[in-house]
């Protein structure tokens, strides 16, 4: 006989699951923050590695710009003789216009020369108020470094202008001097105040040279001991910083999580992670603002745990109610038999419930169809920016290409005007416009990559591409010494693809070719041509020592190289620009060297352009 429970009992157990119920709901609440809080920082930590990386790499391809400019600069006899005790009348006032003119178009703050006595004969700034002409500068470790070991370099506060810069030196020849670049850093912090990352690079002293918060230049990430603080002072390396520390401080949460801030402004939670700057001692960090996406995964992740726990809760108490009502009926089967039809009216009732509660099951997962739709399209936006991320550091590595040359061209054209050779000169100034329109292309086309652009193609003829290519390259490999084998296409042959696309592919295969046989015994570099009726096939073969078989399926991979220096991207992008143009890019090496193949689509060649400039004829692809 089944005794009935007294209303105390019921009322008792009742409160106890209802107690019990709300604390296993807080519980999974908790649970369910922490877990997602984890998830969340996880993805964060993933795209703040991918955001380092470019940043690095953009930052030392700023300093890589420069780095090679003092030591032209410090082998020209002009600059050589300026430093004599009695300079050639005329001389100083021609390197300064030169000066001047050199720093305008790289990009420079400030070169100057400076004799062996540390006293400066000839600046870019001559004509400016605050001059750097007759200034002594023996005390700063660049000069010192440079006239012992014949380079030197110094990040610090300029004395006569007041604003930082990094010092790049290299000794004159018989240590008659000094030519010093200054480069700031201006663009780069204005680039990173627009990111949603806050970026700052310190010395190996911990002390802040370059950030996009000014306030925080000349801080110092780690304690300063009074001796290195004498040692600042008196090398005037940053003015009269005090050298405060920066508003960063540990949490007691993960490692890399820092809370930043200090003053009147609250403190923000931010994932703090550092790279070292290839070619430097400086590092790089970045601070990653982690409050709003962890807030809103911690709030999502608290109301899918309480949703599930309510959910496991209501089916508990349908199987309680269940077996209670079960109880009832068969404690009443045997006396009356309406409770038959209160049963059957009962169970029905559970069945509608059931069936409503499978119907919103049904809803609740059309809604995470939906949601699951929606994310996918968020992670392939991230996808496309990520991406347009790598092509602007590596269009970063292109544009140095031509850049190079017109350097090159300017040097040549400033001799040939001094000789006379006015039309060699005015030669080079054409090149020099075509390679600047070629600069031009670049960035045209990372803008329309970040529109998606659909690749245009269209008939170009093969010798122009040609003639462009060697445009950029000739120049170096003439100055190695190194024989270039290239034949002329014939007029009217002609391939389909977008024509500045392609000639970036050839001038990158054969700036390749140029570093492979850089100081190999008879270096030879050929450019073969192969026709079909549908197919044209370009080479770059080279006699240099060959790519290793083990990596040779590697050298398409973004971020692969087997250089030193470099971004590891020139490869993949030519590969992705010969796709994109109904093209295949393939390679073979061994000992005897490495031969670089490009197949395209022959097309009919473009029509000429008369004097009205409407074209004459029409394109084709074959």
């Amino acid at each position: 006989m089944i005794v009935p429970a007294s209303p105390a009992s019921k009322d008792y157990r009742r409160a106890l699951v209802v107690v019990a119920g709300l604390v296993v709901l807080a519980l999974a609440g908790w649970l369910g923050g922490r877990v997602a809080e984890r998830w969340a920082l996880t993805d964060l930590r993933r795209s703040a590695f991918s955001s380092l990386g470019l940043q690095v790499a953009a930052f030392r391809a700023e300093m890589q710009t420069q780095s090679s400019l003092p030591l032209a600069l410090a082998a020209d006899p002009e600059i050589a003789r300026v430093v004599a005790p009695t300079p050639e009348p005329g001389l100083v006032t021609g390197v300064n216009e030169r000066l001047a003119q050199i720093a305008e178009a790289t990009g420079a703050a400030v070169i100057y020369v400076i004799r062996a006595d540390g006293v400066t004969v000839a600046a870019s700034n001559a004509g400016a108020e605050k001059s750097f002409i007759g200034r002594n500068y023996g005390f700063r470790p660049y000069f010192r470094n440079s006239m012992a070991a014949g380079s030197g370099s110094q990040f610090a506060l300029g004395t006569v202008s007041g604003r930082p810069g990094y010092y790049l030196a290299r000794r004159l020849p018989q240590a008659a001097g000094v030519v010093v670049v200054k480069i700031e850093f201006d663009g780069i912090e204005a680039a990173w105040r627009t990111s949603r990352e806050s970026v700052f690079v310190t010395d190996p002293r911990g002390i802040v040279l370059v950030a996009s918060e000014p306030s925080w230049r000349f801080k110092a990430f780690r304690a300063v001991d009074e001796e290195e603080r004498k040692r600042i002072r008196e090398a005037l390396e940053f003015g009269e910083a005090p050298l405060l520390p920066l508003p960063v401080h540990a949490t007691s949460d993960a490692g890399d999580v820092v809370r930043v801030g200090g003053g009147a402004k609250p403190a923000w939670p931010a994932l703090m992670l550092d790279a070292a700057i290839p070619g430097t001692e400086w590092h790089l960090h970045t601070l990653t603002p982690v409050a709003a996406a962890v807030q809103r995964e911690r709030a999502q992740g608290r109301v899918i745990a309480l949703l599930a726990t309510g959910l496991a809760w209501a089916g508990l108490a349908t199987l309680l109610g269940r077996r209670r009502r079960m109880r009832t009926r068969l404690a009443e089967a045997a006396t009356r038999r309406e409770e038959l039809e209160a049963r059957v009216a009962e169970r029905t009732r559970a069945l509608s419930e059931a069936n409503g509660q499978l119907l919103a099951e049904i809803e609740e997962r059309r809604r995470a169809e939906a949601e699951r739709e929606r994310l996918g399209r968020e992670l392939a936006q991230a996808g496309r920016l990520a991406a347009l991320g790598q092509f602007a550091a590596s269009m970063a590595h292109e544009i140095n290409q031509p850049l190079a040359a017109i350097r090159s061209y300017a040097d040549n054209t400033a001799i040939l005007v001094r000789r006379g050779r006015v039309d060699d000169a005015a030669e080079n100034v054409s090149a020099i416009g075509r390679l600047t329109e070629r600069i031009g292309t670049l960035t045209r086309q990372l803008k329309g990559f970040a529109r998606r652009a659909s690749g245009r193609r269209e008939p170009v003829r093969l010798s122009d591409i040609v003639r462009g290519s060697l445009e950029v390259v000739s120049w170096r490999a003439a100055q190695a010494g190194i024989a270039l084998d290239v034949p002329t296409p014939a007029p009217d042959l002609a391939v389909l693809g977008d024509g500045p696309r392609l000639e970036q592919v050839v001038v990158n295969l054969l700036q390749n070719a140029l570093d492979a046989v850089t100081g190999r015994p008879e270096p030879r570099i050929a450019l073969r041509i192969e026709e079909t009726e549908e197919r044209v096939a370009v080479e770059v073969a080279d006699n240099g020592p060959g790519i290793p078989e083990a990596v040779q399926a590697q050298v398409f991979d973004p971020f692969f190289t087997t250089k030193s220096e470099g971004l590891g991207l020139g490869l993949a992008i030519c590969r992705g620009i010969v796709e994109e143009c109904g093209g295949t890019l393939g390679l073979r090496s061994g000992v005897e060297g490495t031969t670089f193949r490009m197949e395209l689509t022959r097309a009919v060649a473009p029509p000429d352009v008369v004097k009205d400039g409407s074209p004459v004829g029409s394109l084709e692809a074959t």
